[in-house]
């Protein structure tokens, strides 16, 4: 390990510069990447790039979450080619005639799926985007709704993977109420206040009664005047992953609508795999003729099974995707919607439609070794230790842990190294251990929701088919505000002493 001092940043602000400049993150990642092996290996930069690549392929977590994305990339690609997503989307259209609502069922659907993060963004994206797309909603708009719902959810929900992890480091350090450190978290709850302050700035984006800032300003009043759904920038080759195709393009028989609110329909086999839906001012050539009445139960079934088998497991949202993916396949060859050997191709083209996750995410998980031992913690704590005074150390931790967070990409992992130093701290400082906790819990959730190359940002902005650096822009000022505010929050209670 290496004490580098300040430049231990200089990794953290290479992406970010990069990222800005050229738009595209995985080039930033792979330049923060570089730059944190000059500094950890000098001359011997590219061994040490190798070594750290080998040592985040190894990680356990990165391993387990490879596996989740691989098999949900699966699973999409199956609810795409049996036209499971298409006729949720039109049976879910039955009781939404309007933006507002479309919005609405959007948020509510990522308040139900509490038990997870990742499970929230890829199945609310997944899902809803086909509903929102009817109604000119951009896909930041539904991106910034879920990403703010999502780890505010599991955060301040006891019984998600976040409580979960978060209860055993508690206790861990002794922190208990009743004798658990689950008794401690559900304690800590009414004071994670950057939780509760995200989910009510998403429900009233969502209801429309929040003021429009910053780039998603610009994307609704884009997507109002053109019926455009996708972030300017968005090349005609993303446009087609997507299954959207070019402006005033043609399909079929039927001319594009220019309100977005028309289908067309290819002719083709009734048993061909069927593609996205319209998406504003595009059209979408859909294989399948289009039910006259729609069977929601293709998606729901599987989805269901998938968060019951996650609570039902201690939530192992691995094994909860995999009943999910096996209940998909019995079904649609059941019903006959696609056959075995379209089984097989959607599963290889649902892995490669998360390389570029993967890719990124190995990434990150190096830039996260490289930020240990450049002892970036270390580097961030000793300077901000001067001001460490009791009534100001919750909000010095809540401020702290998010800039780290959101620098990192790390969350779990800076909770469990955060943890064991801020409660020590608290209780030399007289201040509750466990509102001090609930500041560390507080700026991990800020940093998933926020960071560029977090996981929380990848798996969402592949979701709704946008890169993570338009998900993050739009989704910045917002978690800004509710970053302030939980700093005031914890301020508060810092000299009330409570």
């Amino acid at each position: 390990m290496q004490d580098v001092g300040a430049l231990a940043l200089l990794p953290v602000v290479t992406i970010l510069v990069v990222a800005v400049l050229t738009r595209r993150t995985l080039f930033a990642m792979l330049c923060g990447t570089l730059v944190g092996a000059v500094l950890l290996g000098g001359w011997g930069f590219f061994d040490s790039w190798i070594g750290y690549f080998g040592a985040s392929m190894a990680d356990e977590t990165l391993q387990w979450l490879m596996l989740v994305v691989v098999l949900f990339g699966i699973l999409i690609t199956l609810f795409e080619r049996s036209g499971a997503v298409r006729e949720f989307a039109a049976w879910a259209e039955r009781f939404v005639n309007s933006r507002r609502k479309s919005t609405v069922l959007s948020f509510l659907l990522a308040i139900v799926l509490f038990v997870d993060d990742y499970l929230n963004v890829l199945t609310v994206g997944t899902s809803m985007k086909a509903v929102t797309d009817r109604y000119t909603v951009p896909r930041t708009e539904l991106g910034t709704i879920m990403k703010l719902t999502a780890a505010p959810i599991a955060v301040i929900v006891p019984f998600s993977t976040w409580a979960l992890f978060f209860a055993g480091l508690l206790e861990a350090q002794g922190v208990t109420s009743n004798g658990s450190g689950f008794g401690a978290y559900l304690e800590s709850i009414p004071y994670i206040f950057f939780g509760w302050i995200a989910l009510a700035i998403a429900a009233l984006v969502a209801f429309g009664v929040f003021p429009k800032l910053g780039v998603l300003k610009k994307d609704i009043a884009r997507a109002e005047a053109t019926g455009d759904v996708f972030p300017v920038g968005t090349t005609a080759d993303e446009r087609a992953a997507e299954g959207a195709l070019p402006l005033d393009a043609e399909v079929g028989e039927f001319a594009v609508s220019g309100d977005g609110a028309e289908r067309a329909v290819a002719a083709a086999p009734a048993d061909a795999p069927a593609a996205g839906p319209a998406t504003g001012a595009t059209a979408v050539a859909t294989r399948a003729p289009e039910l006259a009445k729609p069977r929601p139960w293709n998606f729901l079934v599987p989805i269901t099974v998938m968060i019951a088998v996650t609570i039902l497991t201690e939530v192992d949202v691995l094994k909860g995707t995999v009943a999910a993916l096996l209940v998909a396949i019995v079904m649609y060859t059941a019903q006959r919607r696609l056959k075995v050997k379209a089984v097989f191709e959607a599963a290889f083209d649902g892995v490669g439609s998360m390389l570029f996750v993967i890719v990124l995410t190995a990434l990150a998980f190096m830039v996260q070794h490289m930020n240990i031992d450049l002892k970036l913690a270390d580097f961030v704590i000793a300077s901000t230790e001067p001001v460490m005074i009791g009534a100001l150390l919750p909000a010095m931790v809540f401020l702290v842990c998010g800039v780290y967070a959101y620098a990192t990409g790390s969350f779990w992992d800076l909770a469990a190294v955060i943890t064991p130093i801020v409660i020590p701290l608290a209780l030399a400082m007289d201040v509750n251990p466990i509102i001090a906790g609930a500041a560390v819990f507080s700026g991990a959730a800020l940093g998933s929701t926020t960071c560029l190359y977090g996981d929380g940002i990848i798996l969402a902005s592949r979701s709704i088919g946008i890169k993570p650096l338009n998900l993050m822009s739009a989704i910045l000022p917002y978690a800004g505000i509710a970053a302030a505010l939980s700093l005031i929050g914890y301020l508060v209670v810092g000299f009330l002493g409570l």
